[in-house]
């Protein structure tokens, strides 16, 4: 049976797993991937749920960054963090340009799953591992990278590094980012030590990249149902995220009638049906995973309900019909309970398809003298390498996700299948940067 390195319980996730490198040779990159994973797994793990608190620029965050500095100095490899607090770590002279980079990031989402994003880092180390095993001469420089807050936990805006570093989030934009507790980006960064005067576009790094090359775990089950340890994105649906503010009237919950009340939430409960309706229509999905309420008392009434909306389709016009019909639904359910609506477009990213030569790349070479198949599928999750694709050639490989359980504690990947995409992020950078 095979074993799994992961899940969720009492003990930290892959912690008494055997090793991914199991039949790897000594120093190889399977080997390595196990070592540095079991050493990430302890850090912004919630005992309570089994899943991860690693937010933006808090301590957790800070660790998983001395983890990245750790591993990149262990290697001799050249270390800094740009304008925008992303980590890099550099094999060659960044400024020789064409650069081949990789990486991934290693913020979650409130108790996330242990691999969405530290799947991609921990696995770049060990690809190079590997290549330096082999013995491969680079060409060109390599940079493996750990980009800042992408999961938009903490300030409400997913891939707020990789954001910042290609000019899709202006410096104006990302300094009214705040979180629950009111604590703006730019305080947020500067308590943990960055100086927030510097973020900003940075057109020259991006200049200096040939490819990049993102790997991450699959979310969801593509890979499982065919059969396939590895897979290429081929392109990121569209997606966004939209905020529905419902204002009524608060009032005493045990003597205000019914037919006098103005009841928010009300409305927001029907909104949230009307949004499963919509998506089904369509094809597409559609989810308010995230409330505050107004003034939030077991016997009040509330006077603000507000919800937000995630919602991706396969293409721009299913995306458009989902949003619209449910904010017209919940227009039409504010009006008959006497209730205001403001609904406010808060991120959205357009459709990404990944750079067809370098995709097609990236299977030639996993198709030549490898006896892995390896299935080109889109995806509704964002990635760092989505934002960047607008600006420089990007490409992503997916691995296995055997249940196709995402952001739960519940994430998990087989121990064959994450060295098997470490030897194919190993073959892909071999492929790129030594010629």
């Amino acid at each position: 049976m095979t074993q799994h390195v992961g899940g969720h319980g009492d003990s930290p996730v892959g912690a008494e797993a055997s090793s991914p490198g199991a039949g790897s040779p000594p120093g190889s990159g399977g080997s390595s991937f196990h070592t540095m994973w079991r050493d990430l797994l302890p850090i912004g793990r919630n005992p309570a749920s089994g899943g991860y608190r690693r937010f933006a620029w808090t301590g957790a965050d800070l660790d998983c960054r001395a983890w990245f500095k750790e591993q990149a100095e262990a290697r001799g490899l050249g270390y800094e963090v740009d304008r925008n607090g992303n980590q890099w770590a550099w094999l060659g002279d960044p400024a020789a340009g064409d650069a081949v980079v990789t990486g991934s990031h290693l913020d979650s989402v409130p108790d996330g799953g242990a691999f969405d994003g530290p799947l991609g880092v921990v696995s770049s180390f060990a690809a190079l591992d590997e290549l330096r095993g082999r013995g491969v001469r680079f060409a060109k420089p390599l940079a493996i990278v750990n980009f800042g807050d992408e999961e938009g936990a903490r300030f409400g805006l997913a891939c707020v590094g990789s954001r910042l570093t290609a000019g899709q989030l202006t410096v104006e934009g990302a300094h009214r980012l705040t979180d629950g507790d009111g604590v703006s980006l730019p305080r947020a960064m500067e308590a943990a030590g960055y100086d927030p005067d510097g973020i900003g576009a940075d057109p020259e790094r991006l200049a200096r990249i040939g490819a990049f090359v993102e790997l991450h775990v699959e979310q969801g089950r593509a890979l499982d149902l065919s059969g396939d340890r590895v897979g290429i994105a081929s392109a990121i649906w569209p997606h966004g995220r939209w905020r529905f503010d419902f204002r009524g009237e608060a009032n005493h919950a045990g003597t205000t009638r019914l037919v006098d009340r103005r009841d928010p939430m009300l409305s927001y409960a029907e909104t949230v049906l009307a949004a499963r309706r919509e998506a089904e229509l369509a094809g597409a999905v559609a989810t308010f995973g995230k409330i505050a309420v107004e003034p939030n008392g077991v016997n009040a009434i509330p006077s603000l309900v507000r919800g937000w909306l995630d919602s991706r389709a396969e293409d721009q016009a299913s995306l458009d019909a989902v949003v619209g019909g449910i904010e017209k639904a919940a227009r039409s359910y504010a009006e008959s309970h006497g209730i205001d609506l403001d609904v406010v477009r808060e991120s959205f990213t357009p459709v990404v398809e990944f750079d067809h030569a370098l995709r097609d790349e990236l299977g030639r070479i996993l198709g030549k003298d490898t006896d892995l198949t390896v299935p080109a599928l889109g995806t509704g999750a964002g990635h760092d390498a989505g934002i960047l694709s607008g600006t420089i050639p990007t490409a992503m490989l997916f691995v296995r996700n055997p249940t196709g359980v995402s952001h739960s504690p519940a994430e998990s990947a087989a121990e064959d299948d994450c060295v098997a995409g470490v030897l194919a992020l190993a073959d892909v950078l071999e492929g790129l940067a030594s010629r």
